[in-house]
């Protein structure tokens, strides 16, 4: 029996899917930062969290980590090419969510809990 490819759809959604993804790179598009920034930036996400999504996208090459040699240690991420290729399935994602909230009415999820604002 052969193996059957993968989905490509599902190939993006392992690289830039979940909760936290989008968020941490809607931040980094917008220029290089330090860890203690996108924490900052990506509301309630917790530190363990956000060390596990860096992780993960430096991993699928979309975030590069670069580490300077002084103490202490100073840390910052930016988008790689790959990374910033990303940008128009962004703004894709963007313009349905509009298009959604146009048509709901609604300004809030079902689950009530509120989007990042774009």
């Amino acid at each position: 029996m052969a193996e059957e490819e993968p989905c490509a759809v599902d190939v993006t959604l392992r690289v830039i899917g979940g909760r936290w993804k989008i968020l941490i790179l809607q931040d980094l598009f917008t220029g290089t930062r330090r860890f203690s920034e996108i924490n900052r930036a990506v509301h309630g996400i917790t530190q363990k969290m956000l060390v596990q999504q860096l992780r993960d996208m430096e991993r699928h090459g979309i975030v590069n980590r670069l580490v300077y040699a002084e103490v202490p240690p100073k840390v910052e991420y930016s988008l790689t090419p790959l990374g910033k290729s990303l940008w128009p399935v962004l703004m894709a994602m963007h313009k349905w969510g509009l298009e959604q909230l146009a048509a709901t009415g609604s300004s809030a999820l079902p689950s009530g809990k509120a989007g990042a604002s774009s």
